[in-house]
């Protein structure tokens, strides 16, 4: 088994018809720009009831028609806030819990404490998130998953992992495994996948491969590590 193998994330997400939400977080392959994505999907008309909006350098999450909301509680967040030379990127409100930790001087492992897994029984969907920080003209990152203990959601069981940025190399964790009632929650490390130097290919490659029927919207930045500029990718299944 080789533990350093790079996957294609295109090869991981084909077939899978719902992999939930989803987080990468690497360096394209030469070297010069940082990257992260985020999507969601959904199979309730509630969950599908959304679009990614883009508000300076955030993304939040809107209902795409407000009419059809049944329950904003954990559908309607900022996956991505932008703080100092931080970027936290997550799938639920916890972003701002991070946010505000940060400002306290408090690290992502110390504000989430008092998160926990969403209460969205029986599938207890894990919460994921990430944090990119730069410094010295490169960046380091970790991720983090909270998940139930048990069937019962009696107990909560937290997993930080702390990268260096390597060229080429990105993290990709999930909320679910695929598909199943209830939801098979997201297993082991964040997968280590190849990230491309092209913007278009990499955004093509997780877009394309997300199930049809299941996908909502995927945001993609890549930031050039020399003049803290970035471009962006924003795919919405609804147009807003």
């Amino acid at each position: 088994m080789d533990v350093y193998k790079l996957d294609n994330i295109a090869d991981i997400l084909a077939g899978n018809s719902y992999a939930g939400r989803g987080i990468v977080i690497g360096k394209s392959a030469d070297g010069d720009n940082s990257v992260i994505a985020y999507f969601i999907m959904g199979r309730s008309n509630n969950s599908r009831n959304r679009v990614f909006v883009k508000e300076g350098d955030d993304v939040t999450i809107y209902p795409y028609d407000e009419s059809l909301v049944e329950d904003p509680s954990l559908i309607i967040y900022s996956p991505i806030r932008v703080y100092t030379d931080k970027v936290v990127v997550t799938n639920g409100d916890q972003t701002d819990t991070i946010v505000d930790g940060l400002k306290l001087g408090k690290d992502m492992r110390e504000s989430l404490k008092s998160r926990c897994f969403e209460p969205d029984a029986p599938n207890l969907t894990p919460r994921i998130s990430g944090i990119l920080e730069y410094g010295e003209g490169d960046f380091e990152y970790a991720m983090s998953i909270l998940k139930s203990a048990d069937r019962e959601g009696s107990a909560c069981s937290r997993y930080t992992y702390d990268y260096p940025s390597l060229a080429g190399v990105g993290h990709f964790i999930h909320t679910y495994v695929t598909d199943g009632n209830p939801l098979p929650t997201f297993q082991g490390e964040p997968e280590r996948v190849s990230i491309p130097d092209d913007i278009d290919l990499f955004t093509t490659s997780i877009w394309d491969n997300l199930d049809k029927d299941n996908r909502i919207s995927l945001y993609v930045r890549y930031t050039s590590l020399e003049s803290g500029e970035y471009v962006d990718r924003l795919i919405n299944k609804h147009l807003k």
